[in-house]
């Protein structure tokens, strides 16, 4: 269960993203034929949506990095919200739901829980998503320590007033950085930091097409 920040709690270490990356497989085979996309009559497009958490955007990096092949995306899908087209709100059904990041914050658990109620599958992209990633290293320090080193105490700090910010509009803190399938069910993991262009078409594409995510090792390596 996710719980806000409390600043003498101790947070426990993330699971690793390799255990849950090799899964893969085993999630890509579950694909079946109830998950077939885009309105019953066949006329409209496949709804697709992104977002990015506690992340870095290298994943959507990855995505505008099919270069061409965007403009045969466009043409067989609609993008609802998403950074591509900078919509701030999911307006209706979405067909596949793209997670970048895990959840560090109330506004990250927010998004994700709507993505998980409007989107038909959801898939964490990424090994921040899968596992919480760089993000996830304050897991195994006091979060108290977290605000001491970075508002109080650290070596490029200059906080006259040794205040630690609290304003309503900053979004407020987990106890720790959660990986997606932890606050929501997750349908399928795209592992990589980031995952390649080629296997982020991949794996639209097999979605779009209603056939099993199958990524060759090459995609999937990490040396």
């Amino acid at each position: 269960r996710v719980r806000r920040a409390r600043c003498s709690s101790n947070a426990s270490a993330s699971p690793s993203p390799l255990a849950v990356a090799f899964s893969i497989a085993s999630r890509s085979a579950r694909t079946s034929a109830s998950r077939r996309l885009g309105s019953e009559g066949g006329m409209a497009k496949p709804k697709v949506a992104t977002t990015s958490l506690c992340g870095c955007f290298g994943c959507h990096m990855s995505l505008l990095d099919i270069d061409e092949r965007i403009l045969q995306l466009v043409d067989l899908v609609e993008f609802d919200r998403s950074p591509i087209d900078d919509i701030k709100r999911i307006e209706g059904h979405v067909d596949i739901g793209l997670i970048e990041g895990g959840c560090a914050n109330e506004e990250n658990v927010h998004v994700l829980r709507e993505f998980r109620e409007h989107c038909k599958v959801l898939v964490s992209v990424g090994d921040c998503a899968i596992g919480g990633g760089v993000p996830a290293m304050r897991n195994m320090i006091p979060l108290s320590e977290c605000f001491d080193e970075a508002y109080l105490h650290g070596p490029t700090v200059w906080n006259k007033r040794a205040a630690i910010p609290k304003d309503a509009e900053i979004p407020q803190l987990l106890d720790k950085v959660y990986p997606a399938h932890e606050v929501v069910r997750i349908d399928d993991h795209l592992p990589g930091c980031p995952p390649s262009a080629d296997a982020l078409w991949e794996a639209l594409t097999a979605l779009l097409e209603n056939r099993p995510i199958a990524l060759p090792y090459a995609l999937v390596k990490y040396d």
